[in-house]
């Protein structure tokens, strides 16, 4: 690589934060840099690339560059089609069947590559399978699930990445599939994104050390049978984007881009890295006054600089309909991103319509010939390197072996590195065997807390512990190590008396989220016990009684967690460790053999709720620990108590101010309300809540699990009540209005009425209208409310239905909105008598 110039500033910062092991970091770039591949072209393989592709035919060259999901293309249709690839999504199986076993995918994988070996092509080629083998082969029943990417960045170990790439590609083998969509080279900015957990550091030079090992372990040199095809993703700037947004605007410079974004695509490419995929986000360089506009869209980047400057000569696939973002485009038709370089389009649902306007769009002059020729081209040229030529799925030496998708061993390795010692106050660890424990908390012996998103399913919600066989909780770990006859369990902690224990173990944290459902959003805030009031419960129902608590948090992103600290002798940063369990009882109870706290911080841990000023070098640098932060079990810290207030309302956007939502469901809890009765709505997803007349449920409005559905069958009220009046900010106040997103799945029968503090409204007429018509975002003017006796001043309950009889209809996304009642579909006062 070129020799870069250095900002002294951040040089300083970065030497205090790194390890010695950095010292040989490269100086930054000036441009864009040359990377020379460790696959190099080979002149036969060429010649046979040329000769393949001058025997197809248009339509058989569009079917090379399309991807369709499983669920929607069959054999028969990449036989008919001449389809060069599909995949599968997260939470998509073989036969839809969760718990399809090796033998079950691969006997899939084998019918998809016999139908492309039974084309009328006059040189058949193989279809290549694509799957997002994120941490482990996560969409299988079975394999062993790796700590996600951050945790990994805890463990600052390249050769412990380059172990679990190549245990993965061999897992990936196992079940046909050749093909993975991973390393994520994102060098997250901003904790607020809800893919943090799938990016190693918020130094670029961690993702750097890491993604050359990982290709190395995973691609090999695509000669074995335990080789996959890797892809380095996305490309460029995800982790990037102003507020954390998932598929937002990335506003660095250009020698930021090149610098701290792209540090992990030149080791990745020098390893030999044969795929490319695009990204989501857009990149706006507002200092340079250049806008690059959508990364799908982006000849300049996809084209200009990774193929042409970089000289990356595999192939660049879209994201799943990434392409129908691009101005202009749709899912089933693109040609801007066509010719701005993608090469294979990942479009799961419309690919036959794709595919027709493709070729109209060839046929046309829209996309030159010459630029489909050069897809396919690279598309035909992987899948010769990466012999899908020379051998079926089934004559893979691992396919259909299911004991191949164990590597259990290397996992609690991985969990055991991966671990961050934050507060350290007691000498409580490691806990004696013999000593009596106390285990409290959800996500203690809950799999799914554990392994967070991409796991089985996309959000990694909707499974049990049955959905991970060859797993074991932090509980079951921590019973093994300290003796079952010591530990004792309770979710909660209530009624439990703590002083019959030697230490209390609380096991906490973030609940499974993925893309879009886990951003907190530009108005939330960083406060854990906002989003997971029930954690901040169950520490304060045991701490303070005269025994040690220790605290594991489980977590996909550093929070703020001030309160949780004060409760907590011991604090330890655990992520999302997988499947193995006990690599976290490793650390927490003396065995036969010892082991210590080795991780340090991938990420800086904020000091206050709407810290997002976090990275290394930053002129506003001030964390709680900083980057690169990690304890040993015999060194005492003198954390002590800290500052736990936090103001209310959300966060950078000054003129909203949430009530309930994703980002906040504890300021302003849920509760119904019956008769004389009252119930608080808990966090359980999986609960229903009743009363009489009235009851709750979990349910969807905008993303998984994001509303609440409120089934009226008589007299009750839910409401949105918190501890203290609500204090908007001036913004938040002019022209304001009560917003919520809703679905009316249940016309009312009787009176519906909204109440805001002490004044009410009508809204019988209302939501009659909005009955039947699926989601509707509702704006009532605060001036209403106002005209009937509300003093906001005074409002400790912004939000309140109330129906007398049948009425069903889920709520969400619940906020003061400043300016809303100005809004053209803006609810009219004199609509709500």
């Amino acid at each position: 690589m070129k020799p870069m110039l250095r900002n002294p500033v951040l040089a300083l910062a970065i030497a205090l934060a790194l390890p010695s092991a950095h010292a040989a970091t490269p100086a930054p770039l000036n441009d864009w840099p040359t990377v020379r591949s460790a696959i190099a072209k080979d002149a036969a393989l060429e010649k046979r690339v040329t000769e393949i592709v001058s025997k197809m035919t248009l339509a058989q060259k569009v079917g090379q560059m399309t991807q369709p999901e499983i669920k929607s293309a069959t054999p028969e249709d990449v036989k008919r089609y001449y389809l060069g690839s599909v995949l599968n999504g997260g939470g998509s199986w073989p036969n839809g069947n969760k718990h399809a076993k090796a033998a079950e995918w691969l006997a899939l994988a084998q019918r998809y590559h016999e139908a492309s070996m039974s084309t009328d092509m006059a040189i058949k080629v193989p279809v290549v399978w694509g799957t997002d083998a994120v941490h482990g082969h996560n969409n299988v029943f079975g394999a062993t699930l790796f700590p996600h990417n951050i945790g990994l960045g805890a463990a600052r170990n390249p050769k412990l990445m380059e172990e679990i790439g190549a245990a993965t590609a061999k897992a990936t083998r196992a079940s046909g599939i050749a093909w993975v969509f991973g390393p994520t080279l994102a060098v997250v900015r901003d904790d607020r994104w809800g893919r943090t957990y799938e990016s190693y550091a918020e130094h670029p030079e961690v993702v750097r050390s890491y993604a050359g090992a990982y290709v190395r372990g995973m691609q090999g040199n695509l000669k074995d049978d335990a080789n996959t095809i890797a892809t380095a993703k996305h490309f460029i700037g995800d982790g990037g984007t102003e507020f954390g947004k998932d598929r937002g605007v990335n506003k660095s410079t250009k020698s930021q881009m090149i610098n701290i974004h792209g540090a992990g695509y030149y080791p990745a490419l020098e390893a030999g890295v044969q795929t490319v995929m695009s990204s989501f986000n857009s990149w706006n360089d507002v200092a340079g006054g250049t806008n690059y506009g959508k990364m799908h869209g982006s000849r300049a980047m996809l084209t200009d600089v990774l193929k042409t400057k970089m000289g990356f000569d595999g192939f660049v696939i879209t994201d799943w309909n990434g392409h129908g973002e691009v101005p202009g485009c749709r899912n089933d038709s693109c040609a801007a991103a066509i010719n701005a370089g993608n090469d294979m389009i990942m479009v799961p649902d419309d690919w036959k319509a794709f595919i027709a306007n493709t070729i109209k769009q060839v046929e046309s002059g829209e996309i030159p010939m010459s630029r489909i020729d050069d897809a396919v081209s690279r598309i035909i040229r992987v899948k010769l390197r990466a012999g899908l030529f020379d051998k079926s799925p089934a004559q893979n030496a691992y396919a259909g072996k299911d004991d191949v998708m164990q590597h259990r061993e290397l996992a609690r390795r991985a969990v055991r590195e991966s671990l961050v010692l934050l507060k350290n106050d007691s000498p409580v660890l490691p806990i004696a065997r013999g000593k009596k424990i106390l285990v409290v908390g959800k996500t203690a012996d809950d799999m799914s807390n554990q392994s967070g998103g991409w796991s089985i399913t996309w959000q990694g919600t909707a499974n049990t512990n049955a959905d991970f066989p060859n797993g074991d909780t932090v509980l079951a770990g921590i019973r093994e190590a300290a003796g079952k006859d010591n530990v004792t369990f309770s979710v909660d902690g209530k009624g439990v008396d703590v002083s019959k224990f030697d230490v209390v173990v609380a096991v906490i944290g973030e609940r499974p989220y993925a893309e879009g459902d886990g951003d907190i959003g530009p108005s939330g805030t960083l406060r854990h016990s906002s989003r997971y009031p029930e954690d901040l419960a169950v520490l304060q129902a045991v701490a303070g009684r005269g025994k040690p608590v220790v605290t594991v948090f489980v977590s996909g992103r550093p929070l703020y967690v001030n309160d949780l600290l004060n409760l907590s002798d011991v604090f330890v940063a655990a992520w999302l460790p997988g499947t193995e369990g006990k690599g976290v009882s490793d650390l927490l109870v003396s065995g036969p053999k010892r082991y210590d706290f080795t991780g340090k911080l991938p990420f800086s841990w904020p000091k206050s709720v709407c810290q997002t000023d976090l990275n290394v070098g930053d002129k506003n640098y001030a964390p709680l620990f900083a980057y690169g932060y990690g304890l040993k079990a015999a060194t005492r810290s003198k954390v002590g108590k800290l500052d736990a207030t936090y103001p209310a309302g959300g966060c950078g956007v000054s003129n909203s101010f949430p009530v309930f939502s994703q980002a906040d469901r504890a300021s302003f809890p849920l509760t119904i309300r019956s008769g004389q009765q009252t119930l608080v709505l808990g966090a359980d997803l999986n609960s229903t809540f009743s009363l009489p007349g009235v009851s709750v449920q979990t349910s969807q409005v905008n993303t998984q699990q994001d509303a609440k559905l409120v089934t009226w069958t008589g007299p009750a009220t839910i409401e949105a009540r918190g501890a203290r009046a609500m204090v908007l900010p001036a913004a938040a106040s002019a022209n304001a209005a009560l917003r919520f997103d809703t679905i009316v799945s249940g016309a009312p029968s009787g009176k519906v009425t909204m109440s805001m503090g002490s004044g009410t409204l009508d809204t019988t007429a209302l939501f009659k209208r909005l009955a039947g018509k699926g989601k509707q975002t509702v704006n009532i003017p605060l001036a209403c409310f106002q005209a009937k006796g509300t003093d906001l001043a005074k409002v400790n309950t912004p939000f309140s239905v109330t129906s007398d009889a049948g009425f069903a209809a889920a709520f969400t996304n619940i906020e003061i909105a400043g300016g809303a009642a100005g809004e053209p579909d803006a609810v009219r006062c004199e609509e709500l008598r």
